[in-house]
């Protein structure tokens, strides 16, 4: 005979969660329990952690052994019962969003390199200089003078690089 996974209907009637649901929930937790260990020390003392999880957390990197990394990963999900989740789980959507701001942030500013780059009119250096007039001048035509010269040449991208360290110390990222 097949083992299937049945509710019980004492564990039904007691409102209690199936043998199955409360592995898939222990999965759940220990999870979370890696997500946490995986993060930077920065990140984690954000983290509305007791000291119980904070010292699981640490005990985790001496942990050499696969075995015993997974009983502790194990002990992890059980303390993670007791940890208030929907306020980790608040701070981990906080730091997501922080992280995405950065992310877009760069991306703003590796267009705008691009732009300087490619465009051969002076519009482009016009409307960076306007949105930013505090930027160097001189240093900024020329690291795109550079950094034009450069890739025609298929030189290594050196001033690109300059140019890009130029502008997000300009837009102070």
């Amino acid at each position: 005979m097949s083992s299937i996974d049945l509710p019980d209907p004492q564990d039904e009637e007691a409102g209690r969660p199936s043998k199955t649901q409360r592995k898939h929930e222990m999965r759940a937790l220990q999870a979370l329990g890696e997500r946490i260990i995986a993060m930077s020390d920065a990140e984690r003392a954000r983290l509305p952690l007791s000291d119980d999880m904070r010292f699981a957390v640490e005990e985790t990197s001496r942990i050499r052994s696969h075995e015993g990394r997974r009983r502790h990963m194990q002990y992890v999900g059980k303390v993670m019962r007791r940890e208030d989740l929907a306020a980790i789980q608040a701070t981990f959507e906080a730091i997501e969003q922080e992280q995405l701001h950065r992310d877009n942030a760069f991306h703003r500013l590796e267009r705008w390199r691009d732009r300087l780059i490619d465009d051969d009119s002076t519009d482009t250096l016009e409307a960076f200089i306007a949105d930013h007039p505090e930027v160097d001048r001189q240093t900024l035509r020329q690291l795109i003078r550079n950094a034009k010269s450069e890739r025609q040449r298929e030189k290594p991208p050196t001033s690109a690089r300059k140019l890009f360290k130029l502008i997000r110390e300009t837009a102070d990222l």
